[in-house]
Parts: structure tokens; sequence; C-alpha cells
């Protein structure tokens, strides 16, 4: 291991999220989530980051969305942080858990309050039968909620990847890329270097 990479990687990845941060024009949460239906049927999709710690890393979504139904019926996934800007990238891979209701409902108050109707006028990964079915719902929600709070609703919610393996990625001239892979060994982590 590069003595200038610490033994933990959620602490590098916290710093390579800050030089995302700083250096990315849009969105350098963003990344692809990677679920199988029960049969193995892959898919994959962009998400954001809402948070990430010793536990795992943590996205929301509506729980009847595509991803919702797989992660519930093969509770194992794959991330993908590609950093453009930066020639870096991080894919982690582990067992998918629900978040608590207490954090979900946390992190739903936070939402600014036309992302929370949205929520509620979405049939996320449903047909829908016409941009204006869309706006109908949202103008209904917005009505329902005019005074007061917007509860969280409860097909919505969290799910926190625990990571099993990281790999972090960074770009080298002649495609000698460096690699190195973070495996969890019970409460500590091993390292590999892997050839590009």
């Amino acid at each position: 291991m590069n003595k200038s990479e610490p033994d933990n990687p959620i602490e590098l990845f916290h710093a390579w999220l800050a030089d995302a941060t700083r250096a990315e024009p849009s969105d350098p949460t963003a990344v692809a989530l990677a679920t199988a239906d029960a049969d193995g049927k892959p898919s994959v999709r962009m998400v954001l980051l809402k948070d990430v710690d010793a536990r795992g890393f943590v996205f929301y979504t509506n729980l009847d969305s595509r991803k919702g139904r797989e992660l519930r019926a093969n509770p194992r996934a794959a991330l993908c942080f590609h950093w453009k800007s930066l020639d870096r990238q991080v894919r982690v891979e582990g067992r998918i858990a629900p978040v608590a209701d207490a954090e979900a409902d946390a992190y739903f108050a936070s939402r600014d309050r036309a992302s929370r109707i949205g929520a509620w006028a979405s049939r996320q990964s449903q047909p829908l039968e016409s941009r204006f079915a869309l706006e109908k719902r949202v103008a209904e929600f917005t009505a329902k909620f005019h005074i007061g709070e917007v509860p969280r609703p409860s097909f919505w919610s969290g799910f926190r990847l625990a990571p099993d393996t990281i790999e972090f990625w960074q770009e080298r001239p002649f495609r000698l890329h460096d690699r190195t892979v973070y495996h969890r060994q019970g409460d500590a982590w091993t390292t590999i270097k892997l050839y590009p």
C-alpha cells in the first residue's frame, strides 16, 4: 500500500469526495447504482449519494421503483463514482439494508418542499400516460399539503450499502493506471494493488 493511502477506505473516500466537490462542475455525489432482480437480471442507473460513514453509503428512493424492488429481492449492489475532472473512479460492492425510519424522516425533512411533494406525486418506474397526469398529481399533493409539513411517504426511504470491497482507480499516463482495492476482513481492511 502506498504510504499516502490510509488504512480505512472511508477516510480516503471522504478525501476524494472533497476533491470532487471542488473540481466537478455538477453533482459530485452522482453515482451509478447497479442492482439485479431475484433472477440475476442486472440494471444500472444514476442516484445521488446522501451520506457515507463507517456503516456505508446511503441513497434514497421510492421503494416501489424498479431499484427499490430489486434491492429488496436481491440485497446486494454495486456503486461506481466517476469523476472525469480528476481522472478518478471509485467502485463499491456490498450488502444492502434499509436505513432506520428516523434517519429517512430526518433526510426527507431536509429536502426542499417541492422535492417532498414530488416524492408523493411520482409513481416512480410506473408507466406515465402523459406529462399532464404527472403535473396534475403534483397539483393535487400541493393542495393536500398546502399548509403544514409534508410528511415522508411510507413508500419512500433510503438504503445503505455496507461495503465488502472498495476500489480506488486513478488514471496514469500510457494506461498504466493505479488501482488499490480494500477488502473488509471483520472490522479491519486489507489492501491489494491490481494491474491496470
